[in-house]
């Protein structure tokens, strides 16, 4: 499916603020749909205190006034990781990684997100490059491609964005199978965004639900199974 081109919306655009705000109740609404509905088992972990680990660096070539830095954030600083063992797929973390990268949309489910190419290339992700992700809730938001591996790359969030922060998708061998993993750190983007994620914990549900379903089409779609479920661990740093 080609991505389409748009224009990257200004921060604090109130307009497209409240415009999410009341796309809400439909996205809601899809995500306890299939929350109830999933059979695919996940397990879940919570856990808050000090972290050994650190985010990643932004290379200094790419942090300029569009990013939107983790210390920009509000709120707590929450580490998050998904991943998903997969059992019986042919391809190579390479070939995993070089599909999703080439085009998002093959792995995001559609009613849930859409990622519109606004900087770079259709059909190829190179670093500097930018997307907009849409969401049906308050999720919606610009990103830039900060890193790239043989089998990975990173994403960090830009001004307007609801979250700052950054994340990462890579895909490794797991004995027999593939471990395909998605790891996060991110504060809230501003006030509003603080209170809907940490306080009602509503967009919490519709992002974990995104990363899921991720996880689970990418496997579908690598004729594979997922091996005892999906995994999230979320620790919120507390040093």
């Amino acid at each position: 499916m080609a991505l389409r081109s748009c224009s990257r919306r200004a921060p604090g655009d109130l307009a497209h603020r409240a415009a999410v705000v009341l796309r809400w109740p439909l996205g809601l609404a899809r995500v306890s749909w299939q929350y109830m509905w999933r059979t695919t088992p996940m397990r879940r972990s919570e856990t808050a205190g000090p972290s050994a680990e650190r985010p990643w660096q932004v290379p200094d070539d790419l942090v300029d006034e569009d990013l939107q830095r983790i210390e920009d954030g509000v709120g707590p600083l929450v580490h998050r990781r998904y991943s998903v063992r997969i059992s019986g797929a042919s391809a190579s973390p390479e070939e995993v990684i070089g599909r999703l990268s080439g085009d998002p949309n093959c792995g995001a489910p559609a009613d849930v997100a859409s990622f519109e190419k606004v900087r770079g290339v259709e059909g190829e992700m190179r670093v500097g490059d930018e997307f907009l992700i849409r969401m049906p809730g308050p999720w919606d938001g610009p990103v830039r491609v900060i890193g790239m591996g043989h089998a990975s790359f990173r994403l960090a969030t830009l001004r307007g964005h609801l979250e700052a922060g950054q994340i990462e998708f890579r895909c490794r061998p797991e004995g027999d199978d593939l471990l395909f993993e998605i790891e996060s750190w991110a504060r809230s983007g501003d006030r509003l965004s603080d209170l809907l994620y940490t306080r009602l914990r509503l967009a919490k549900e519709i992002q974990l639900n995104l990363w899921v379903e991720t996880c689970l089409r990418l496997t579908r779609d690598l004729g594979g199974k997922p091996r005892c479920g999906v995994r999230i661990d979320t620790h919120r740093v507390t040093d």
